[in-house]
């Protein structure tokens, strides 16, 4: 039993349903957990994967899994996708993406601050492989005109991005990469697909770190790609099969128990965010709130316009951040001092700016001084989870 249509459902009843299938031979209501690595097969099968198709069946957990099946098919349907891959990590789904469309020669224009992972993947790996790389404020639009070449293959945007919460203009981005006949990416991480969905905005790609709000509980990683067919058959042969970074059917399970209760979880994020956004906002030790819920936040009116949730994330400066996250280190009792983000836990951890700059984002000149006018000495990076909203703001006071 599966829907007849997913057209006509909401997006909570898609969370739950969508995708999955009952389990034939035992009618389980949960989608069962298939973890075997090889399947018995009853007809000649080609034993590469250049020739895999979408009737190929079962074969090889790393060509294809039942179960890691449903959760693309899950994701797909979220995301208003025709296709969708599911990888081990965030990082496998973004390496794979750049590595099977960019080759020597092409040029890649990238937020100049995104996730570090990506940045420095972008600035070191693929520079190596001679891939030229342009990293803009692709908040600004008029960067992104500029940037663009002739050999211009891609244009990566993450929205909103790592740490500073910056909002690019989807619709307005894929224009611009369109007529240059370049790929639009979007790493919409940070949104999920109950806030934004980049395809229906002209993007060509969707990146996610399911280990993240998808999953939300921090305790399963995983990646994926969504978008055409046309795009993602190439991208399952050449970036999962070769390349190796396969989703564990395990992983794939818990994640996708964890996107049932997606749209409801987003829900409290964003309540208990705005909360807690606004605490912050209004203390008199905090020098800077960025929240895209706030009227301050500098695309506060994009958000709006292209954001149904405003997410859990909030960054935020003070004075002496070194000191500031030694006392949260010792004396948080309900948040955890920890990276990684969108865990059902509240999560915090400082970014320091030194850092950042020397290993993953090289920032000079106007660029620099842009992101210090913002970041300071560091930012804090609050992944603001589902406990009760007053509870969090009385762990920050005693630490403020």
């Amino acid at each position: 039993m599966t829907l007849k249509s997913t057209a006509d459902k909401g997006i909570q009843t898609l969370s739950i349903h969508g995708g999955e299938q009952l389990d034939p031979t035992t009618g389980a209501s949960v989608p069962s957990l298939v973890m075997s690595s090889t399947f018995v097969v009853d007809e000649e099968i080609s034993f590469s994967a250049n020739n895999l198709t979408s009737e190929t069946p079962f074969v090889y957990t790393r060509w294809d899994n039942p179960t890691t099946q449903q959760l693309e098919h899950k994701l797909a349907i979220l995301e208003q996708a025709e296709a969708c891959i599911a990888f081990a990590s965030g990082m496998a789904a973004s390496a794979a993406v750049m590595l099977a469309q960019l080759s020597q020669g092409d040029h890649l224009v990238i937020s100049n601050t995104n996730y570090p992972g990506t940045a420095e993947f972008a600035r070191e790996t693929l520079t190596r492989l001679g891939v030229e790389v342009t990293p803009v404020d692709t908040a600004e639009i008029a960067e992104i005109e500029a940037a663009m070449r002739d050999n211009t293959r891609m244009l990566w945007l993450e929205t909103p991005s790592n740490p500073l919460l910056r909002i690019s203009d989807i619709a307005a981005a894929a224009k611009i990469a369109h007529a240059q006949n370049a790929l639009l990416v979007v790493d919409s991480t940070f949104a999920s697909p109950i806030a934004t969905r980049p395809l229906r905005l002209g993007a060509d790609l969707v990146i996610h770190s399911l280990t993240k709000y998808i999953g939300g509980h921090g305790d399963a990683m995983g990646g994926a790609v969504c978008g055409s067919q046309a795009l993602l058959g190439p991208l399952r042969g050449e970036g999962l099969v070769h390349y190796g970074g396969v989703i564990s059917p395990f992983n794939a399970w818990l994640i996708m128990r964890g996107m049932a209760t997606l749209p409801l979880r987003m829900r409290c994020h964003e309540d208990n965010a705005v909360a807690l956004a606004a605490f912050l906002e209004a203390h008199e030790r905090v020098e800077r709130v960025l929240y895209p819920g706030l009227e301050s936040h500098p695309q506060n009116d994009l958000a709006r316009t292209q954001m149904d949730n405003f997410s859990g994330m909030i960054s935020f400066r003070c004075a002496n951040p070194k000191a500031l996250a030694e006392r949260m280190m010792q004396r948080l009792e309900v948040i955890h001092y920890a990276v990684s983000l969108g865990h059902h836990r509240s999560l915090v951890y400082l970014m320091q700016t030194e850092d950042l700059i020397g290993s993953s984002y090289r920032l000079e000149g106007n660029d620099l001084d842009s992101y210090r006018e913002v970041a300071g000495d560091g930012i804090f990076r609050f992944s603001v989870g589902l406990e009760d909203s007053a509870d969090l703001i009385r762990d920050l006071e005693q630490v403020l």
